[in-house]
């Protein structure tokens, strides 16, 4: 039943969101020259997969963490995208493929070594990963592998269509605050 939710709302989201995409596509590529963001990572039973996402760092900017990159990387449009979520609106071509849900672990990069040694432990790639779930709207990232992990578990272990749409919900008002990034030197 999730998966038919994830589709439809990712077809409608896409259908009736693309003049949104459009305008965001566009001043990105004054913002930046390339506004889309493509990174290879760690899905479903960790088959690699390419996540989509508008671009807010500058284009040079090294493919880490977002904990590990720096603050100054951000353009001034990126951070309106972070602050605003809508950074995230092309991972709905994700759900829509079936690589991500809406709601599940966010994927992490192949390299982050510590997290994925802990989301096995766990049993966590056993599910897709989403655009938000309980460690997003806990404030809970990356930076802290062992917490996510343990979040991120307790999460599919108490999953139901009410917290689900809870989720959704409580990221959609603007709980929490995505993914850190280090303070500019």
């Amino acid at each position: 039943m999730i998966r038919i939710f994830d589709f439809l709302s990712a077809f409608f989201g896409l259908v009736f969101g693309f003049p949104v995409l459009l305008v965001l596509w566009v001043i990105g590529v004054f913002d930046t020259g390339s506004p889309l963001f493509k990174q290879e990572r760690v899905g479903k039973n960790k088959k690699p997969f390419t996540l989509v996402k508008f671009r807010t760092m500058r284009p040079d900017t090294a493919s880490v963490a977002s904990h590990l990159a720096d603050a100054n990387a951000i353009t001034k449009f990126g951070a309106f995208l972070r602050k605003t979520k809508l950074d995230e609106l092309p991972q709905l071509w994700n759900v829509l493929k079936g690589e991500m849900s809406l709601v599940g672990p966010r994927p992490c990069l192949f390299n982050q070594e510590e997290l994925i040694q802990e989301r096995e432990e766990r049993g966590v790639f056993a599910v897709r990963p989403g655009i938000t779930g309980l460690a997003q709207v806990n404030e809970i990232d990356m930076s802290t592998p062992h917490l996510l992990a343990e979040t991120d578990a307790k999460m599919i272990a108490e999953m139901s269509i009410s917290r689900y749409f809870k989720y959704i919900l409580l990221t959609i008002t603007g709980k929490g605050s995505g993914d850190r990034v280090r303070p500019s030197k």
